[in-house]
């Protein structure tokens, strides 16, 4: 019976040097200075992938933000990105417009694609490194440089087709345009359809007698399954039982297969002598600057597809308006993104808030009643600069925002036997370190801290950590139920969370600019000691 060779019975090659893993050879390789990257408009905007994630982070749930955006993606390795805050505006600028390109449908589909072609290019060498023989690796690694040929042949196509506005796209476009024409890439692309046509058309004959089989050229033998199916087919009465042989589904050979494949490359040892050079000289086929854009286009790609869940709700997301100098900021219609994809999963609806300093402005003192809203206003300003100092779209309908150089915050945290601090002595330590630390450039964001002392105590300190704030001329976030620090001086701007005014237990959790109405405190130390109207008229009941 005559066959044609398969391809996918076909390996690898000689490894005549140490052979990196897929992931390794197409995700990790070292990058020489042109390698053009479509998220650092410069070398030096690049922190690296040693990076983890900044102090802050857990305290502003931008953990859960970032594990969220990342998930399903680990083989990209995007955490490092998400970590990286960049520190020049233009940099931002430059995120800005190639988040813009990918606002196209067009282009936006043709990177998908890309991306698909991608990772079945490095699936396919995955499973070459797993086959035992070396002719059948060879043939995974001659399809995954096939599907690697057709997928940058296909895109620089499409790049050529899109009208694009990015700086990044633009040098990609250019790029792609030039390694698509070079002898380099045709050399491949020629090398890779040659090899294949060779393999597909060899033919061969297997004789089987009892227990063993000779393989040889295939020489014009007649078959006769053709006219054995015309002979019997005057006999056929209906539908009949199907005797044919299943063979599994396994990608890997049988001995027998192997033996076979074995003797028709003595056949036909032109080609195999071939393909093991084929192999050998294209170990490193993937181009650095492909494989870079093919890793750092998904950052932008993951965080567009976690946001547009909550677009899809109706949420509004805004590219801000940012300064390294002026520090007059602004928000409206912010709000957390990790609390609002929780809540839109639950089907419940998201509150979003306004925030602005202006001129002397600096401090945003939040006052009002537990569980009001005031920590996530506080982390929806934390997490609004993080995601504005990596370049991304920030959720709101406008803001204007400062390129911060240190983001700090100060959250309570459970005491710690070990380092044998009291609580109010752990947060004058870390307090410390934060001033310490911080420039005029930097945030500082606090929630509720001294709360272990007393009014007193805590507001004299407060006031202390307050002139030094002031002194630094930074950036602040305060949440207290010290109202009178709201009033502490031009610096400061009161921001109050809400309740229903006919029913005060029942929260808004809306959070305005006005005057603290003094009520904050004495509401959490009633509710501490049970002395609410609603505990005591309970209490009476009983």
């Amino acid at each position: 019976m005559a066959n044609a060779a398969n391809p996918d019975m076909l390996d690898r090659g000689r490894v005549r040097r140490p052979a990196p893993s897929a992931d390794q050879a197409v995700m990790e390789r070292p990058e020489p200075a042109a390698v053009i990257s479509i998220l650092f408009e410069r070398p030096a905007d690049r922190g690296g992938d040693s990076l983890t994630a900044p102090a802050y982070f857990v305290n502003l749930n931008c953990d859960q933000i970032v594990d969220a955006v990342t998930a399903g993606k680990d083989e990209y390795n995007l955490k490092p990105f998400f970590y990286d805050c960049l520190t020049r505006v233009d940099a931002i600028r430059y995120r800005h417009e190639v988040m813009r390109d990918l606002e196209s449908q067009f282009l936006y589909e043709r990177v998908i694609g890309f991306a698909a072609s991608m990772r079945d290019m490095r699936e396919h060498l995955r499973r070459a490194q797993k086959m035992h023989y070396k002719e059948q690796r060879q043939a995974w690694f001659l399809d995954a440089v096939a599907i690697y040929c057709a997928a940058v042949g296909g895109f620089a196509d499409d790049l050529a087709e899109t009208d694009l506005k990015s700086r990044g796209f633009l040098r990609l476009r250019d790029y792609m345009a030039s390694y698509a024409g070079s002898a380099r890439f045709r050399s491949l692309l020629s090398a890779t359809k040659k090899l294949k046509d060779d393999l597909a058309a060899i033919e061969y004959c297997v004789l089987a007698k009892g227990t063993s089989f000779t393989v040889c050229k295939y020489e014009d033998e007649t078959d006769y399954s053709v006219e054995v199916e015309e002979t019997f087919a005057k006999f056929k009465q209906g539908a009949a039982r199907d005797y044919r042989v299943k063979f599994p589904a396994s990608e890997d050979m049988n001995h027998v297969e192997a033996k076979i494949l074995e003797f028709v490359a003595k056949l036909h040892p032109e080609v195999f002598v071939a393909l093991d050079d084929y192999c050998a000289r294209n170990g490193d086929f993937v181009d650095r600057t492909v494989a870079v854009f093919d890793r750092e286009v998904q950052f932008y790609i993951a965080y567009l597809e976690h946001i547009a869940v909550l677009t899809r709700a109706r949420l509004q997301f805004c590219y801000p308006r940012m300064s390294d100098k002026t520090k007059d900021v602004y928000a409206f219609d912010g709000f957390d993104i990790a609390l609002a994809h929780k809540l839109v999963g639950e089907g419940g609806s998201v509150v979003c808030n306004d925030f602005h300093l202006q001129g002397q402005e600096r401090i945003l003192v939040v006052s009002g009643p537990n569980q009001g809203g005031k920590s996530t206003f506080a982390r929806t300003f934390g997490q609004m600069h993080y995601l504005a100092s990596i370049g991304c779209p920030v959720p709101g309908r406008e803001a204007q925002l400062l390129l911060f150089d240190q983001m700090f915050t100060h959250f309570e945290k459970v005491e710690k036997v070990e380092n044998l601090r009291g609580k109010l002595e752990d947060d004058l330590v870390r307090i410390y370190e934060i001033l310490n630390q911080a420039t005029s450039r930097s945030i500082i964001i606090m929630n509720e801290i001294f709360t272990s002392t007393t009014i007193q105590d805590e507001s004299f300190l407060s006031k202390k950590v307050m002139e030094k704030i002031v002194e630094l001329d930074l950036i602040c976030v305060w949440v207290t139920f010290v109202d009178e620090l709201a009033s502490f001086g031009p610096q400061t701007v009161s921001m109050c969370s809400m309740v229903v005014p006919e029913n005060p237990a029942l929260r808004t959790f809306k959070v305005v600019r006005r005057p603290a109405d003094g009520l904050a405190y004495a509401m959490a130390i009633a509710q501490k000691y049970g002395l609410t109207y609603d505990a005591i008229t309970e209490r009476i009941r009983s």
